[in-house]
């Protein structure tokens, strides 16, 4: 391995760790102890090896509010900056989180693409561009690991969509992978070098990713000189002798994975050489040297960045990522002194974060509702729910005080704990003093309810297997209850089940208790405990409720509508069907915009949603999921304390036009036949007009474009750009600079995104921003000659404020 000399010195001591193991305690390393730990090996002074999910947040080994995270904005929100460097001080206070619990390997960041917009998951990858997410990639990595934690760049690769996730086989060509579904990895990999990377759970071109030898030992390993760890999604690896050849070095989670005795047998059996384990367990030992604790090897970081205040970059981070679609007639920001109404349900109960094994607790959680009304004069600003986007159970929260009660076979309590909601979600040893699963019977989740509203309230439960439901007294539910797909985290991210309706007195106190039967599925390896108490206030009728919200909208001068999605749209688990916002929240803006002409409306979604009343309001702020300090950093953004410094990582447009829409696999397969061509890409190859295309977001001032200089550079094009502030306050502007060949070619895109940077200027001050074109820019993947070609001739290079606002233009040839 060549390295600095602080590297080939930890190399030595991974070499002679190696050389004191016997196949089995090999064997053992590779695979999981737990649900998120590697076994401790004190014989070489390795201690245990801790990851645990992200990536907006460090959750730790206890999956519970009751050990809270900073929760910042999603990775759609970060994308949204369009700043390296803030992905990379977010990457820094998130090795601060993971210190803070004791985690070793943050599992983070996701890199897939936005491929399709109904893609379940895109809140939590960046972008449908892959240079873009290459480029915020880099930079959260690079914050991570100078804090001397790894992460796992994932999920490797093509894991595009939730439907069938764990069986789909991926049909892409070799062309469209390298140029955008590997190029992000590559772009991280040559630029942030992580130390780990995790593979998905899909099959690609016939080969299962945990198993893919071509894409991991050739490519990744071989071409891209990647020497960190690759780590199974959790509970991929179904192979043993196919996985470790195939490249796989750990198969999470543990205590039953296919490596282990597994393993050690397999090379016992003449099936596997156990020089490929040796490389296998190499790697990890490199990682733990990494991050120190492999005793006798230096860390890679011995002196840490400075202290993160996670507060005040989770609202920096918020503010800066909204992005501002539309604003009419000065809209926005709000006229100092003027009244504000306030409306929708997703002001009052914020949307923060996306659901799925992304999921933090924050200690605290700032609502649209609580920013508004500390930052507004007192008398100004009211409140109406006008539409609940929910339209199912959510997990028990506000005015619910709860205890989990264990108790064993006879009865007795063996163990409690407090809980902050009504979530268990106890995993591996992540039990209550004194409780072991040997011992654990039931768990009963037993308290208090407080309801802020009277009428019917329902309660019903999340999870699979024997409940009893009791609420004021009244037993409503003691049975079983079954999943309704085959799906090994239905219990995890299926939906809640109604179960009772108690007629409940606002402010009158009741008991309320959930009793558990703990059984534990033999086909599932790992020891989880997972189950949910959930509620929803009494209904209102619709239209009562939006004509509640018209009457404020009226006497006011500015309607702030909130619209959201809820976790059974957007989450881990599955895909989109549509691109509505759910309940009657379209009603509202309709009837509240044809009130108040002043209306503004807030997008709360992590991903796109249709917006038709768009061009009948005011003003459109998308604010993703905007984490912990949302509602604070939406009050600076509406009073104009903060510009809205956000621009769209990804095309927003209507469900009908969209180019690229399939996420269901036919009879197995899901073809990418749409080659290279999706987001920006497809949109224009279509040519279909967006509502709101790649790159959009404006600002509360107004920019020049001046001129636009290309020459060239050592290590690629350089496009300098100069423009000024024409407003009449300061602003930052983020210059945008795309590369299209003079002549169309129907194989190749019409233009794409090849470098951007962010100027800031006070009003009629002028600004400069230098931009290094790379090479891959002008380069295409020859499918035949198997690399990368230089593609000679004319091109024009833009700059402007979009994908569709391009303000400059100039001719180069290469």
């Amino acid at each position: 391995m060549v390295g600095t000399p602080a590297d080939q010195a930890r190399e030595a001591v991974v070499e002679a760790a190696l050389r004191r193991l016997d196949l089995d305690a090999k064997a053992r390393l590779l695979a999981g102890q737990d649900m998120w730990t590697l076994s401790a090996l004190p014989e070489i002074g390795l201690g245990p090896l801790v990851m645990s999910d992200g990536p907006i947040g460090v959750r730790g080994v206890r999956w519970s509010a009751d050990d809270p995270s900073v929760a910042l904005p999603s990775p759609t929100a970060l994308a949204a900056a369009w700043d390296p460097g803030l992905a990379r001080r977010a990457g820094v206070l998130l090795a601060q989180e993971a210190r803070r619990k004791g985690v070793h390997v943050l599992l983070a960041p996701t890199v897939n693409l936005h491929r399709s917009p109904l893609g379940g998951r895109h809140f939590e990858a960046y972008s449908e561009d892959p240079y873009l997410t290459g480029r915020i990639g880099a930079g959260y990595v690079t914050g991570v690991q100078s804090g001397g934690v790894g992460t796992t760049v994932k999920h490797f690769v093509a894991n595009d969509a939730e439907t069938d996730r764990f069986t789909v086989n991926n049909l892409v060509s070799e062309r469209a992978l390298r140029e955008l579904y590997l190029a992000p990895f590559e772009a991280i990999v040559a630029g942030a070098r992580p130390w780990g990377i995790m593979t998905a759970y899909n099959t690609v071109n016939g080969t299962t990713m945990t198993a893919h030898h071509h894409l991991v030992n050739e490519v990744l390993r071989g071409e891209w000189g990647f020497d960190g760890v690759n780590v199974s999604d959790w509970m991929a690896a179904r192979d043993t002798v196919a996985d470790i050849n195939g490249g796989l070095d750990v198969a999470m989670p543990g205590p039953r994975t296919v490596y282990g005795a597994a393993l050690a047998g397999a090379v016992r059996d003449g099936k596997v050489a156990e020089a490929t384990v040796d490389a296998a367990v190499r790697r990890v030992l490199r990682l733990a040297a990494r991050v120190g604790i492999l005793d006798g090897a230096e860390p890679v970081v011995t002196e840490l960045p400075e202290t993160v205040d996670g507060i005040g970059l989770a609202r920096e981070i918020a503010r800066r990522s909204f992005v501002l679609v539309r604003n009419e007639r000065g809209a926005l920001p709000l006229k100092p002194n003027g009244t504000v109404a306030l409306i929708g349900a997703a002001a009052r109960d914020a949307r923060v974060l996306g659901g799925g094994s992304a999921t933090v607790f924050p200690a605290h959680v700032v609502s649209p509702l609580d920013g508004l009304t500390a930052a507004l004069p007192e008398g100004t600003l009211s409140y109406a729910v006008g539409a609940d986007p929910a339209t199912e159970l959510a997990v028990a929260d506000g005015g619910f005080s709860l205890t989990a009660v264990c108790r064993d076979t006879d009865g007795q309590v063996i163990g409690t704990r407090p809980t902050p909601g009504g979530l268990i979600q106890w995993m591996g040893s992540d039990l209550p003093d004194g409780v072991t699963h040997d011992t654990l019977h039931t768990v009963e989740l037993t308290g208090t309810f407080t309801p802020r509203e009277s009428g019917p309230h329902t309660f019903g439960i999340k999870g699979m297997g024997a409940f009893t439901l009791t609420v004021d007294g009244t037993t409503y539910f003691d049975d079983v209850q079954r999943p309704d797909q085959d799906d090994p985290f239905e219990a995890f991210f299926g939906a809640p089940v109604p179960r009772a309706q108690a007629e409940l007195t606002a402010g009158e106190t009741v008991d309320v208790s959930l009793t558990y039967v703990v059984q534990l599925p033999d086909d599932i390896p790992m020891r989880v405990v997972t189950f949910a108490l959930a509620h929803a206030e009494p209904e209102r009728a619709a239209d009562a409720l939006i004509a509640e919200a018209v009457e404020a909208a009226r006497a006011a001068d500015t309607a702030v509508v909130m619209v959201a999605t809820t976790d059974r749209v957007e989450s881990e688990g599955f895909d989109r069907t549509d691109l509505h916002l759910p309940g009657h929240q379209d009603d509202l803006v309709r009837a509240v915009a044809a009130a108040n002409p002043n209306t503004v409306v807030v997008v709360n979604s992590g991903s796109p949603v249709e917006l038709p009343w768009r061009d009948d309001v005011a003003a459109v702020l998308l604010t993703w999921f905007p984490g912990q300090e949302g509602g604070a950093a939406l009050a600076d953004v509406l009073t104009g304390a903060h510009e809205p410094g956000g621009r769209l990582p990804t095309t927003w447009g209507s469900l009908a036009d969209a180019p690229v829409t399939q996420v269901v696999p036919a009879d197995g397969e899901l073809r990418y036949s749409e080659g290279v061509f999706i987001g920006y890409r497809a949109w224009e190859k279509a040519g279909r007009t967006p509502a709101y295309p790649f790159g959009h977001g404006l600002g509360y001032t107004d920019w020049t474009y001046e001129s636009l200089d290309i020459s060239p550079a050592a290590d690629g094009t350089t496009a300098r750009v100069r423009l000024r502030n024409t407003g009449d306050r300061p602003g930052r502007e983020v210059v945008q600079i795309y590369v299209s060949l003079a002549g169309p070619d129907p194989e190749r895109p019409a233009r794409w995104l090849a470098g951007f940077a962010s100027a800031e200027a006070g009003p009629g001050e002028s600004a400069e921003v230098t931009v290094t074109l790379p090479r891959r820019a002008f380069e295409v993947w020859d499918e035949e000659a198997k690399t990368w070609s230089l593609v000679k001739g004319s091109y024009e290079i833009t700059a402007g404020r979009s994908i569709a606002d391009r303000r400059l233009a100039r001719p180069i040839n290469v």
